[in-house]
Formats: C-alpha cells, sequence, structure tokens
C-alpha cells in the first residue's frame, strides 16, 4: 500500500487504537437480554438508523479495500455516505480494523463493495483453506453481548439471515484477545455480504443498548507479551469501552488524550457495570488476602463488589463496577491484566 494512501488514513483520525480485556462477559445492569421492549421500525426507519460496523481484516486486504492512493475507499464513501477507515498498520501483527459508519442502508451497501473489491482484486491468501469461488469471507466485529441476538433462540436467527442473504455465517465461541468482541465470519458473493450486513444490523439496532459496555478488539495489543522495553506500559491506554464506535474528531497526540472517557460523557456521571467472571478465576482477581481487588479499587477509584455465590449454573460470579466512566474503564483494563496474567501463568504450567 502506498504511504500517500496510508497518510489519508491517518489524516482522517479514522484508526482503532482501542485497548481492552478478554474472558469477561459484560452486562448492561438496566437491560436484561431479550427483555427490552421497543416499538417495530419499518424497513425504511432501519435503514436510515446510525451504527458502526467493524471488521477484521489481513494487511493485505486493507492495502486492496484502500486502493492506491486511497481510491477505493474514497469511491466508497462518496457512493455510500459512510466513514470508512483502516486501522493503522502495526509491526509483526496481520491484523487491521476495518470500521464503517453510517446509516445501515450506507453501511451494507459499504461492505457489498469492500467484498466485490475483494473478490476483483483478490489478496495472496495467507494459509488456511481458499473460500469458494465468487466469494471472500468478511469477519464483522461482534460484541459479545449482542451475539445472542444474532443467532436466536436455538440458532433460528442466524439460520433466517443464512436464508435470506445465502451466505454462509459462523459465530466463533470466544472473544476476541483483550476484548468483548467476537467474530462472525460472512462467507458468499457481495450482494450476499450486503444483505446479511443488512440483518445483522437490523439485530444490532434492537439491541443497541447491550453494545454499550463494549471493549473493542484491537490487534496492537497483541505485541503485549514478548517482554520488550518496559516503557512501552506508559504509551497505552487501559480499555476504552463503548457502543462499538472508534472514529476521533481529533486522533490522540498522547497518553492523557487517549486516556479521556470516550464521548461526551459527564465525569461527574456514576455508571454501573456488572461483569462475570469464571469461578475458577476469580481468586487471581481477589489475592491474597484481598491485596489485588484492594489495589485495583484504589488505583481505579471505582467502587467494586463481588458476589458470595454464583448467579447461574455456569458458576460464574458477579463484579460490580460503579464509578464515573474513566474509573469503570480502569478498572475493566486492571481486571483483564491480572486475569491474563493468570492464564499466561496456568500456561506455562502445563507446558511444563
Amino acid at each position: 500500500m502506498s504511504n500517500e494512501a496510508e497518510t489519508q488514513i491517518n489524516n482522517a483520525g479514522e484508526e482503532s487504537y482501542v485497548e481492552s480485556f478478554q474472558q469477561l462477559n459484560v452486562h448492561d445492569n438496566e437491560h436484561v437480554h431479550g427483555e427490552t421492549e421497543q416499538a417495530e421500525r419499518t424497513e425504511e426507519e432501519y435503514g436510515q438508523s446510525q451504527l458502526t460496523v467493524r471488521a477484521i481484516v489481513s494487511t493485505k486486504e486493507a492495502g486492496v479495500i484502500i486502493g492506491k492512493a486511497g481510491k477505493n475507499v474514497a469511491d466508497l464513501r462518496e457512493e455510500t455516505g459512510v466513514k470508512a477507515g483502516v486501522s493503522k498498520v502495526v509491526p509483526h501483527v496481520q491484523d487491521r480494523v476495518l470500521t464503517i459508519q453510517g446509516t445501515l442502508d450506507g453501511v451494507s451497501r459499504a461492505y457489498g463493495m469492500v467484498a466485490q473489491t475483494l473478490l476483483d482484486s483478490p489478496p495472496a491468501a495467507i494459509g488456511g483453506s481458499a473460500p469458494p469461488v465468487g466469494s471472500h469471507p468478511i469477519r464483522l466485529l461482534i460484541s459479545h453481548n449482542q451475539m445472542g441476538t444474532i443467532i436466536g433462540r436455538q440458532g433460528l436467527k442466524i439460520k433466517h439471515i443464512q436464508d435470506v442473504s445465502g451466505v454462509r455465517m459462523v459465530a466463533q465461541k470466544d472473544m476476541l484477545p483483550q476484548s468483548t468482541e467476537r467474530v462472525v465470519e460472512l462467507t458468499g458473493n457481495a450482494e450476499g455480504i450486503r444483505a446479511a450486513v443488512w440483518e445483522i444490523g437490523k439485530c444490532l439496532i434492537d439491541d443497541h443498548q447491550r453494545g454499550t459496555g463494549t471493549v473493542l478488539y484491537n490487534p496492537v495489543r497483541n505485541l503485549g507479551s514478548n517482554g520488550g522495553d518496559s516503557r512501552g506500559d506508559r504509551s497505552r491506554s487501559y480499555a476504552r469501552t463503548g457502543n462499538g464506535a472508534d472514529f476521533s474528531e481529533h486522533p490522540p497526540r498522547g497518553y492523557r488524550d487517549r486516556t479521556s472517557p470516550p464521548g461526551n460523557i459527564d465525569e461527574g456521571e456514576i455508571q454501573t457495570q456488572n461483569i462475570s467472571i469464571p469461578a475458577d478465576m476469580v481468586g487471581c482477581i481477589i489475592g491474597k488476602g484481598g491485596s489485588k481487588i484492594s489495589e485495583i479499587r484504589r488505583s481505579s477509584g471505582a467502587k467494586i463488589s463481588i458476589a458470595k455465590t454464583a448467579h447461574d449454573d455456569t458458576g460464574e460470579r458477579m463484579f460490580t463496577i460503579m464509578g464515573s466512566p474513566e474509573s469503570n474503564e480502569k478498572a475493566l483494563y486492571l481486571l483483564y491484566e491480572n486475569l491474563e496474567a493468570e492464564k499466561q501463568r496456568r500456561s506455562q504450567q502445563a507446558q511444563d
């Protein structure tokens, strides 16, 4: 990809710089899944509803999507009216994040155009099996909390989306590293991708409340566990959560900017988030004599309470975090740090 194209994307401030945590199930405590009542929307109302849909693309796919001197992405914006960008290249990391924001009509058409572009100029495959002729996989990033809406009871919704679009859909079970997003892979032709994104978008619009608090996947975080210069900790922010949007009017210029609360939220506002943590990981969060959880409370400024018993048959325990948006985000990041460290410790023990 040309430097000119990369500069065009970067100057627009359209880069994914969000960092987060894994293996946490974040809930909006005011909205229980499947119980939110809302008036039915018409297809026209859905089409004009605003949303952001992100996808993982490889570095080579990103180059095709952007095009020479940024021509392809510029054409996409002009034809669909969306805001679109690809995250910056990170050395030694293949993943980049494509973000498309606009009306559902524009976003779905934009993903159809992306699929067609990748079909017309297929990038060289990076391992794995080749997709069926006439199709190219699109890997959407979906909040773990919204996945149930897309799958539906007994898988009926995802079957419906596949039937009406002709696209094959595979939902990954695990959340991506250091995030609460999962991948839904769509494989089909360009029109099928457009139709599938339209149907998925309708689900996300209906269930938008549960998208709040999503910890966005950021490929940059894949660089974190190789030792290296400890000064790197000073330049990385803790978890930025939101409703999926990762565009910024003013790109971050330093650590202080990046750790600011997203959006125009009043810093005095107290928010509550409930987090389910696997029973066998609770001890590593609490620490000996409560030392670790006390440190997280002190460092973040958030109040954190822990349920004494499991909240359902999964055996998971509920952690409740209360504080300002910034405090809650820092608490989430620190929780992740402890969980990731424990996971790596156990993995190392298993290898030994």
